[in-house]
């Protein structure tokens, strides 16, 4: 059973992330999310793509169950680049992906946010990269992105402190492009989305090609960092002490081993 739902409306498509209740990121998901980026592409009629989630998250993180599964550091690194490789996909997609953020982005979440090419998102949502509150670090290429939104400063701080911004906070930071009501999130994304589709498919995919351009090339060699360091990360004590102390709900005790 898919875990993303895809429907279209003229030339408009909508993918949901349906795995409740926090739609976090299992490895289902993504390979879901990659087999319907793979269907619009082969249809060549779509102009527009928003991305939601349903129930009360966009996506609060990444599964971080399914991460207790895994056992060499070397499985984490391949997991942190499996997402990275999917995520600049988005971000390199012939066709503009819009987030539709609700409720949370959060880990994980906010990663795949970004890689998208525009978000809309609620006033009350919350986003940020908690990772470090569970003794990890970010594994999607987040240390990368998150800096080309908010700035240097702004994005150690969200990293090394797990800070929140509220939707609107994001949107003063430059990590949003629009910020609503949450009740009208989803509907000022299919505006959009419904506003670029009326424009030359052919102007799109040219613009679609020329953004990119503007990204850092270190950027890639920043991300094989990221990977190789997740996959560090995991095989410390403090990771397993984190981990372990967020699905018991209470506060880790670290010992920086």
């Amino acid at each position: 059973m898919s875990t993303i739902h895809f429907r279209s409306e003229g030339q408009v498509a909508f993918l949901t992330i349906k795995s409740p209740p926090a739609n976090a990121l299992s490895t289902a998901i993504l390979e879901d999310i990659d087999q319907r980026l793979t269907e619009i592409e082969q249809a060549n009629d779509v102009k527009a793509i928003v991305l939601q989630g349903e129930g009360k998250f966009f996506s609060a993180g990444a599964d971080i169950k399914e991460f207790t599964s895994l056992q060499e550091s070397s499985d984490y690194a391949s997991l942190s680049r499996k997402g990275q490789v999917l995520f600049d996909r988005i971000e390199h997609f012939q066709v503009p992906v819009i987030a539709a953020i609700h409720g949370a982005a959060l880990g994980g979440g906010l990663e795949l946010a970004m890689a998208c090419h525009m978000r809309i998102v609620g006033k009350e949502a919350k986003l940020g990269m908690p990772e470090i509150n569970l003794g990890i670090i970010p594994g999607f290429a987040g240390t990368q992105r998150l800096p080309q939104y908010v700035g240097i400063p702004k994005a150690y701080e969200m990293i090394l402190t797990g800070t929140i911004l509220s939707g609107e906070e994001a949107h003063f930071y430059g990590l949003a492009n629009t910020v609503c009501s949450d009740d009208e999130v989803h509907a000022e994304a299919e505006k959009m989305a419904t506003g670029i589709a009326q424009k030359s498919k052919l102007s799109i995919n040219q613009i679609m090609k020329l953004i990119p351009y503007a990204k850092s090339s270190q950027f890639n060699q920043g991300a094989e960092a990221e990977a190789t360091a997740f996959g560090d990360i995991f095989g410390t004590e403090d990771a397993s002490e984190g981990i372990k102390a967020f699905l018991e709900k209470r506060t880790p005790k670290f010992r920086d081993k």
